[in-house]
């Protein structure tokens, strides 16, 4: 990146920042979302609520089902990447 590019794209820096940020917690939140002994408490919970009346069959075997399909399914990756192109970089 140039100088005269760099200084024109200055204003963006705070909306890339932002946008790389939330991209990180949207991966963290997907890698935490189908961590099997995360999705595993979950279902115990599940059942936990259901023996005490908390929730009703059919919402407990639709949750189930859900939870399950986390577990047979890996997260699907953003197809987005973290780093940064090596042609891009900057030595200093």
């Amino acid at each position: 990146m140039g100088i005269v590019s760099g200084l024109l794209l200055l204003p963006l820096a705070p909306v890339r920042g932002t946008a790389w940020i939330a991209d990180h917690l949207l991966q963290e939140a997907r890698r935490q979302a189908h961590d099997p002994r995360a999705v595993q408490a979950r279902l115990a919970a599940l059942n936990r609520a259901l023996d005490e009346g908390a929730i009703d069959e059919a919402a407990f075997e639709r949750e189930e089902e859900r939870l399950l399909t986390l577990l047979e399914r890996p997260a699907r990756p953003t197809g987005r990447t973290t780093t940064m192109n090596p042609a891009r970089r900057r030595h200093v």
